[in-house]
């Protein structure tokens, strides 16, 4: 299906009047139903918003794609705005949207809806085309660009098969892009690599894993021939076919924006060859310079992202259990057993404590080691961190068997690479499992007793902290989180806070939520009380974020840090870093790990209104501090 097919000069808007992401759906979704293209307004609208809630739909390059496949249609068709100032859309590069094309399928349409986008994607990843729909005048010169565009596309794509069917020699280098809902970066990536591979006069073949299915699927004789693969995925693709070849595996983003690194590594040598079974040839990945590169950050957010579900949901539960006890004069002892369960409360608890915070070191490890040696090290993994939990080595017992398990089964692998071809079936089912659950589970018997040693002279030394020694143990966990935003630094508080819980200490934990929150709402704090200064697009970003740090995402202060980052990171650090420190100071502890504002009435220790003091301190400070020092508006940026 062709674009045009769907899009006419009744469904353009050059002159877009909205200023905020809700308005331009408003208007895009009226200019549909004007067309008579919708049979319910409302019902479309809403759809929409159901679609943005799973993910934004601003792709980035200033280019937004709404879309909803909904009853509500009448018919399929795409409607097309422009915003030459430009439209804050939460678009994943936080820059503005100026362009936005909303697609409208009927509930039956799925190949109408799907080809529709994949079709779009690949069109305006070009810089060029974009240009052109900023500039052109009318809403038929829209229509016309698009004709043109895919004309050339089909003869692009005419020659591309035509080469296929000629090429005898196979391709230098294979790749492989797909994204979670399959449409719009699965294609870009895929346009990307073809665009860049034959700029540098590399042949290329690019399989694609969309909603719609596997197109160009890689065939065996051309995996045999080339010289290396791309993957380019942020879902799980299967990569046993390309064993024995050298494999660059990389977020479907980086297939976007770096292509031509990723086409070097397998050019130059520097793709680690991978040897089947999950895992790369070894542990460690060879890096651009040639030297070892191992991944424990990426390691370690993979096991905190599975673990966390646990630790909130079971947190929040004790936490209530404990409210309720103090409301109604009960005493609420540690429910271990079914048995012990007499009250609502004591019910509460034990489903927090005794199952869902149980399970979060062996969680933790596991995933840790599922993410250095694939599913093979998922076993070894959990079983280490349950001997770290029963032997009250704590969080950092399972910090320590999932790498542990995770490097373990690596080193099997490399130790059955040799292995006869006919007996690797045994490997994931028997030899995997068995020899790394025996020797994960007997290094941690070993080293458990010492870590379990630490951990508690650790937690005794927190617990045995004065107010001083405290106040600035709040300072630096709150000057961390607000250093960059959600990166490293923030995460390294972040899971320094969930292993107190851990160890029964809720003191850090509040320096580390209060810190967290106060970079997104300092920033939006600044644009209401120094409006002057920020333009329509920014005070709208500013409103977005009061949202995001009232819920602990500090990522909501990115789009002002990647603005201006020396004035926002200063700024949010200082405001952090008071925050953190206040909290202690007002002696607040927290079980729940996350939830913002949601989760202050439940602080274990201290009074909640002080907890929401300290957090609008630091908001306060970041607030003035950034908006007295960020200079005053250009002409041309006022809007």
């Amino acid at each position: 299906m062709k674009v045009t097919d769907l899009l006419t000069a009744a469904t353009v808007n050059l002159d877009l009047k909205s200023t905020t992401k809700k308005d331009v759906l408003d208007e895009l979704a009226a200019t549909l139903d004007k067309a008579g293209k919708l049979n319910d307004l409302a019902g479309y609208r809403a759809a929409l918003d159901k679609r943005e809630e799973q993910s934004t739909t601003g792709i980035g390059d200033g280019v937004a794609i709404p879309h909803s496949k909904t009853a509500a249609v009448k018919e399929a068709a795409i409607a097309f705005g422009r915003s030459k100032e430009g439209v804050d859309f939460q678009s994943l590069d936080g820059q503005p949207a100026h362009l936005f094309f909303m697609i409208a399928a009927t509930d039956g349409a799925n190949a109408t809806h799907l080809e529709a986008l994949s079709t779009l994607s690949t069109f305006l990843i070009k810089p060029d085309f974009r240009e052109k729909l900023l500039n052109v005048a009318t809403p038929e010169e829209i229509v016309a660009a698009f004709d043109e565009q895919e004309e050339t596309s089909e003869n692009v794509a005419a020659e591309e098969k035509k080469a296929a069917e000629n090429n005898t020699d196979g391709y230098e280098i294979l790749a492989v892009t797909g994204c979670p809902t399959g449409i719009a970066h699965t294609y870009m990536a895929a346009d990307a690599l073809k665009q860049k591979a034959k700029e540098m006069g590399v042949s290329i073949k690019v399989q694609t894993n969309g909603s719609t299915g596997i197109k160009n699927k890689l065939q065996a004789d051309e995996i045999a021939k080339a010289k290396g693969v791309i993957v380019a995925a942020s879902i799980k693709i299967d990569v046993e076919p390309f064993k024995g070849k050298p494999l660059v595996q990389a977020p479907v983003t980086d297939g976007i924006r770096k292509p031509e690194e990723l086409i070097n590594q397998v050019l130059e040598g520097k793709a680690p060859v991978y040897q089947g079974d999950g895992s790369k040839s070894q542990a460690a990945e060879e890096d651009a310079s040639g030297g070892k590169k191992i991944n424990i950050y990426k390691n370690l957010m993979n096991g905190v992202t599975y673990m966390l579900p646990f630790v909130v949901g079971g947190g929040i539960l004790i936490a209530i259990s404990y409210m309720i006890a103090s409301i109604m004069g009960i005493e609420l002892k540690p429910v271990t057993n079914v048995a012990d369960v007499h009250s609502f409360a004591g019910l509460l608890s034990f489903i927090g404590s005794a199952n869902a915070m149980y399970l979060m070191i062996p969680i933790l490890a596991g995933f840790i080691a599922m993410s250095i040696a694939d599913r093979p090290g998922l076993a070894p993994g959990m079983v280490g961190g349950l001997m770290a939990l029963t032997s009250n080595a704590g969080f950092l017992g399972g910090l320590i068997a999932g790498f542990l398990a995770g490097y373990t089964v690596e080193l099997i692998k490399w130790a059955f690479q040799k292995w006869p071809q006919s007996l690797d079936g045994l490997k994931p089912v028997l030899i995997f499992p068995l020899l790394g659950i025996f020797i994960t589970g007997g290094l941690m018997f070993l080293i458990n007793q010492p870590i379990s040693i630490f951990v508690d002279a650790m937690t005794h030394w927190l617990g045995g902290m004065g107010t001083g020694n405290l106040v600035l143990l709040g300072l630096i966990l709150g000057g961390m989180m607000g250093i960059d935003l959600g990166g490293p630094f923030n995460k390294i508080a972040f899971t320094f806070g969930i292993a107190m819980i851990s160890a029964g200490n809720f003191y850090p934990q509040a320096a580390v939520m209060a810190g967290g929150m106060v970079p997104p709402l300092g920033m939006a704090l600044a644009t209401t009380l120094f409006a002057h200064k920020f333009n329509r697009a920014q005070r709208d970003a500013g409103k977005v974020a009061y949202v995001l740090g009232a819920a602990f995402i500090s990522e909501g202060a990115i789009p002002f840090g990647a603005a201006d980052p020396l004035r926002v990171v200063v700024s949010t650090t200082i405001g952090s870093a008071l925050a953190g420190g206040l909290s202690l100071l007002f002696g607040i502890g927290l079980r729940p790990p996350h939830g913002g504002v949601f989760v202050i009435p439940l602080v274990s220790n201290g009074n909640p209104l002080l907890y929401a003091l300290a957090i609008i301190i630091g908001t306060v400070v970041t607030a003035i501090i950034y908006g007295i020092w960020k200079k005053p508006l250009e002409e041309k940026e006022i809007a």
